[in-house]
C-alpha cells in the first residue's frame, strides 16, 4: 500500500512551486513553538488548564490578594505536658470524690468509730461502723436496731481536750466530709429494746427480759458471760427510745441512768441506725436487728 494517499495533497508537493524565500516565510508564520510576534506578552498555554482570558483575571486576583496581604496562622493553644495533665485529672477526681462524701455523709451515711466493749461480740473496739442517717426519719425505727444518738444527757464522763497537733485541722476537715469516722467520743452506740409504749421489764422468774408481758431470748448477748440481774420496770413515754449494750455486763445503758430523763433516749439525739462494719477488712458485715427475737412482741398497751 502506498504510503500516500493519491487523493491526499502532497504539502511537499504544493510547495514545490513556491519561491524559497515564500516558503521560508511561510514556515516562519505557521510555527507553531513560534507563532507569537516580536514583543507579545505570554499568555497562558493551553496546558495551564485555565480558559481563554483567565490570566488576565488570575493576575488581577493575584493584585487583590497581594494587597490584602499574607493570611496571619490561627493562633494555636499552649501546650500542656503530661505531668500537667495528670495532676488536672487527680485534682477533679479528688473535689468530686470530697463533694460526694459530704453529700453522703449529710443525707445518707456516716462512719463512726467504736471505743469501747459495750456492744462486744457484735461490735469490738476499734470497728468502723456506717450509720444510715435516714433511721429514724423517714424510716422507722424497730426493736433490735444498733442505734448511735448523741449524749446529751451526760452519760459519758467528759473527755479531756486533746491538745491541738500540726495537722489536727486537716482531721477534722476530713471528718466533716466524711472521709474520716467521727471519733470525738461523744456518741453512744447501743441496741434499742424498747419503743414508745413499750412495757420492758427485767426479768421473769427465768431470768429473761420482757417487753409488753412476751419474753424474749436475746440471742445477739455476748455468749461469753452470763448477763447480771439488774431488775427495772417501765414504760417508755413518746418519743424515747429504751437503749441497752449487748455486752449486758459492761455496758452503762438505759439502767445504769435511770436518774436522768428515766434512762431514755430522745429520738432527735439518734444519729441513725447502723448498718454495716466497715473497717478492718476482716470483719465486713451487716448489722441486722434479730427480728425472730422480737417476733411474737405484741403492740403495747392502748395500739
Amino acid at each position: 500500500m502506498p504510503e500516500t494517499d493519491p487523493r491526499t495533497p502532497d504539502p511537499f508537493k504544493h510547495d514545490a512551486g513556491r519561491d524559497p524565500a515564500a516558503r521560508d516565510k511561510a514556515g516562519t508564520a505557521t510555527d507553531g513553538e513560534t507563532a507569537l510576534p516580536s514583543g507579545a506578552p505570554a499568555g497562558p498555554s493551553a496546558e495551564d488548564g485555565l480558559p481563554a482570558g483567565a490570566g488576565s483575571r488570575a493576575a488581577g486576583s493575584h493584585g487583590a490578594h497581594s494587597k490584602a496581604g499574607p493570611s496571619k496562622p490561627a493562633k494555636e493553644g499552649k501546650a500542656h505536658g503530661p505531668v500537667y495533665l495528670w495532676v488536672k485529672e487527680v485534682l477533679t477526681v479528688v473535689a468530686i470524690a470530697v463533694v460526694l462524701s459530704f453529700l453522703i455523709k449529710t443525707f445518707l451515711f456516716r462512719a463512726f468509730y467504736i471505743p469501747s466493749e459495750s456492744m462486744v461480740n457484735t461490735l469490738d473496739v476499734n470497728d468502723r461502723i456506717f450509720v444510715n442517717l435516714l433511721v429514724p426519719e423517714p424510716f422507722a425505727l424497730e426493736r433490735g436496731d444498733v442505734v448511735v444518738f448523741k449524749d446529751t444527757k451526760g452519760w459519758l464522763v467528759p473527755s479531756p481536750e486533746k491538745a491541738d497537733g500540726p495537722f489536727t485541722w486537716v482531721q477534722d476537715g476530713l471528718t466533716f466530709v466524711g472521709l474520716l469516722p467521727d471519733n470525738s467520743e461523744q456518741h453512744l452506740v447501743k441496741r434499742a429494746i424498747g419503743l414508745p409504749g413499750d412495757h420492758v421489764v427485767c426479768c421473769d422468774a427465768g431470768g429473761k427480759l420482757t417487753i409488753n408481758g412476751q419474753p424474749v431470748d436475746e440471742t445477739y448477748i455476748n455468749p461469753a458471760e452470763v448477763p447480771d440481774i439488774r431488775n427495772f420496770d417501765v414504760v417508755v413515754p413518746a418519743g424515747k427510745i429504751w437503749v441497752m449494750g449487748d455486752n449486758r455486763n459492761h455496758s452503762a445503758d438505759s439502767r445504769a441512768h435511770q436518774e436522768v430523763n428515766g434512762g431514755f433516749v430522745d429520738m432527735p439525739d439518734i444519729e441513725g441506725k447502723a448498718a454495716v462494719i466497715a473497717w478492718p477488712l476482716n470483719r465486713i458485715t451487716g448489722l441486722g436487728n434479730y427480728p425472730d427475737v422480737f417476733r411474737n412482741v405484741p403492740a403495747p398497751a392502748g395500739k
